[in-house]
């Protein structure tokens, strides 16, 4: 059985080259081309049994989610699809957990040229024009670019089973807490995936962390849980104790002046909430999302 990892590499070849061996030079010239590297090598991932690649079908059309319990591995597999641009080097926050990636896909251009060049000849054009045709086919972004989700394993916002036990008012073991933590994070990120394809003019830092929690501990919960929000974002009594909120600042603005706001929002979000009962995931989180324009100025 091949791993996901290995499939992978098949479509984004950057895969095999190891980041702490290849030059920036090196995956931009396999990035550029889509050419294989002559190693085929893998090696520099570890590849767990439990890794998985699965397709799930949003709101905003199909989106592939990749998690990767070897922690090492998750680092090694972003930093080599972001290799060309920031190089291999770069490394990740230990505070990542997960990440967007865009990526060209070469085998779909590849069977786009074989099938251009084939029905050319058939027409009886003896000298296809290719470049001509990459042009108009790659001037459509969807024919070429993928976006898809990379996960790690690990506690949600690194909050301790024993917080978030406390928070949600339900005793959880650490491997309950991983498996929530899992579903947290997975619908944390389809919801930017939905809600960037969707309202593309909709985005703010803040908001969109909110509704992204919101979604995650709806799917991971079935119900939407404050306290546990409240908890990832740092906030405690109403004020703000330090955590993941801090992040979305924008330049010159008060956390003091933020903190209200933002359980203002928590409130309706409550709200929504109780009226969102037998929806899915994707149900509430577009309830949220749809209220912006009144709830976030």
């Amino acid at each position: 059985m091949r791993t996901p990892v290995a499939e992978l590499a098949e479509i984004y070849p950057q895969l095999y080259l190891d980041p702490d061996r290849c030059s920036i030079d090196e995956y931009k010239a396999t990035v550029l081309s889509g050419d294989r590297p002559d190693t085929g090598d893998l090696s520099h991932f570890v590849c767990d049994e439990r890794d998985t690649a699965e397709r799930i079908m949003t709101p905003a059309g199909e989106a592939l989610v990749v998690t990767l319990y070897d922690r090492r591995d998750f680092e090694i597999f972003v930093r080599c699809m972001m290799a060309a641009k920031e190089g291999p080097e770069k490394p990740i926050p230990r505070t990542t957990g997960a990440s967007t990636l865009v990526a060209f896909n070469w085998p779909r251009i590849f069977a786009h040229r074989e099938k251009f060049l084939r029905e050319q000849r058939e027409a009886g054009v003896a000298d296809p024009d290719w470049n001509a045709e990459f042009k108009r086919f790659t001037a459509v972004k969807e024919n070429y670019i993928d976006t898809f989700i990379v996960l790690s394993r690990g506690p949600y916002s690194n909050v301790t089973a024993e917080a978030a036990s406390a928070a949600a008012g339900a005793d959880m073991s650490e491997e309950e807490w991983i498996e929530k933590s899992d579903a947290i994070r997975k619908y944390h990120e389809l919801t930017h995936f939905v809600c960037r394809k969707l309202y593309p003019d909709r985005i703010d830092a803040v908001w969109d962390e909110l509704v992204a929690d919101a979604a995650g501990i709806y799917a991971a919960f079935g119900h939407y849980d404050r306290g546990l929000e409240e908890l990832f974002l740092g906030i405690r009594g109403g004020e703000y104790t330090g955590g993941r909120l801090e992040n979305y600042l924008k330049e010159g603005e008060d956390m003091d002046g933020l903190v209200p706001g933002v359980r203002a929002v928590l409130d309706e979000f409550e709200n929504i909430a109780e009226h969102s009962a037998g929806k899915d995931v994707f149900g509430f989180m577009l309830a949220l999302e749809e209220r912006q324009g009144d709830l976030w100025k």
